[in-house]
């Protein structure tokens, strides 16, 4: 199964939006954008239908070295959360 990228992900959207290729791409650009920084600065991002974005936090914790065994501490760390909306999970389950 191929992977869809950016640029075509921005063919697809502006051959359903009657807007150009470079448009699209500039609307997907600023909408990553924003929701990047959004979700940066520690907000959730809801997308009706499709899903939400948000940040979770892990915790600092105990890990081992796979070479040597030897036990390392792993720092706390921020990582981003992408919830699936229900109509989502349904499109894809078919």
């Amino acid at each position: 199964m191929p992977n869809v990228s950016k640029s075509d992900l921005a063919g697809l959207v502006a051959e359903r939006s009657d807007l150009s290729t470079a448009e699209a791409k500039r609307i997907l650009d600023a909408t990553f954008d924003v929701i990047a920084t959004r979700v940066a600065a520690g907000d959730e991002v809801a997308i009706g239908g499709f899903g939400k974005f948000s940040v979770t936090e892990r915790s600092a914790r105990q890990g081992r070295n796979p070479q040597t065994g030897e036990t390392i501490e792993i720092a706390a760390s921020k990582a981003p959360r992408f919830s699936a909306a229900s109509a989502f999970k349904g499109a894809v389950k078919g």
